[in-house]
């Protein structure tokens, strides 16, 4: 098969394009022929670069921490898969073999694309209890997308914070993959009334187009002005940020009114933020961090993409040869939008 393998780290050029040996699916896996794979900016653009090595990659390693596709082969001891179901995976799993539904095992375990073998391959094993049907209607390029990035999101506002129809959630990075994801799920699954905000006029009216009520420049606009008039003073019931922009959050955070919950799962723009103490305790605000997602979410996050309640911005989609061009896109314009393999396209 053709496969994409990172032999040494460095920059985009050391992506090499190249035939390996196809994987066998082992007691317990089924093996994917890939139609679609994520360029993640952390997971695959700075692993190769080098700058993850507490993650202590799998050298040398075919990247892409996730896939979707259709499984073409199925190893011993798999009985809820067939040869031809649409299926997506992604994320940590085991790395020896393992029972179909995973009972038992306590063996090592990390993630696909930096462990074992990942997605920008034509071919991949994984283990079956990791792998996940796909709804009628969901295509491979957006299922792989919405596996990445919709559960966190999801888990963030349904489950954490727990958010209620008609209450204010603002959404920070309007124009960034987890809040678009954000925007829609607060709207469409919670019901709430959603205000966005990203750091220019076109980047927060992207977060309109996805069915937000009010959209804020912060370069321009009083953030925390621009809520208490929007919500008549009372503020915000929910603040979801995984920026953590040290200009712009510590105003959004004094925007949470009576009972308000933040709720983050990212801080790439910070970490540290300074916060009002005051404001925090007078409204008996509510932060909780929370990365990851409960199993139960993703199947949910898939049906409400296969029915249209929730769409991902794909920006580009390239075939696997591309993957070095892919790399470098991602790092001239972090903010584009997801980049797509897709090793069926020759």
């Amino acid at each position: 098969m053709k496969a994409v393998v990172i032999h040494e780290f460095g920059p985009p050029d050391v992506l090499t394009y190249e035939t390996v040996p196809d994987p066998v699916p082992r007691f317990g896996e089924v093996r994917v022929r890939v139609h679609a794979a994520t360029v993640n900016r952390v997971l695959d653009v700075a692993v190769r670069a080098g700058t993850q090595a507490h993650r202590k990659p799998m050298m040398p390693l075919i990247p892409g921490v996730d896939c979707a596709g259709v499984i073409d082969a199925i190893g011993e001891g798999v009985t809820r898969f067939k040869v031809g179901d649409a299926v997506a995976a992604a994320g940590g799993m085991p790395l020896e073999p393992c029972a179909e539904d995973g009972a038992g095992y306590d063996g090592p375990q990390g993630m696909m694309g930096i462990k074992r073998p990942g997605g920008f391959a034509e071919l991949v094993c994984v283990p079956a209890f990791k792998t996940h049907h796909l709804p009628v209607g969901l295509d491979f390029h957006e299922a792989a997308v919405v596996m990445r990035h919709c559960p966190t999101a999801w888990n963030l506002l349904v489950n954490i914070a727990g958010t209620k129809p008609g209450e204010w959630v603002l959404i920070m990075g309007a124009s960034g993959n987890l809040g678009m994801v954000g925007i829609q799920i607060a709207k469409n699954i919670c019901g709430a009334r959603v205000i966005c905000a990203a750091g220019s006029r076109a980047r927060a009216d992207v977060g309109l187009a996805l069915g937000a009520e009010h959209a804020i420049d912060y370069t321009t606009q009083d953030i925390h002005a621009e809520i208490m008039r929007i919500t008549d003073g009372a503020g915000v019931d929910v603040l979801y940020d995984n920026i953590a922009n040290p200009a712009v959050l510590p105003q959004a955070f004094k925007a949470i009114g009576d009972g308000g919950r933040l709720v983050t799962a990212g801080a790439h723009g910070g970490p540290v933020v300074p916060i009002d103490f005051f404001h925090l305790y007078d409204k008996r605000i509510t932060i909780r961090g929370m990365p990851g997602s409960k199993p139960s979410d993703l199947p949910l996050c898939f049906q409400a993409a296969a029915d249209g309640r929730i769409k991902v911005r794909i920006a580009h989609v390239l075939p696997l040869s591309r993957a070095a061009d892919a790399h470098r896109m991602m790092e001239s314009d972090p903010g584009m939008g997801k980049i797509v393999l897709d090793p069926s396209a020759g």
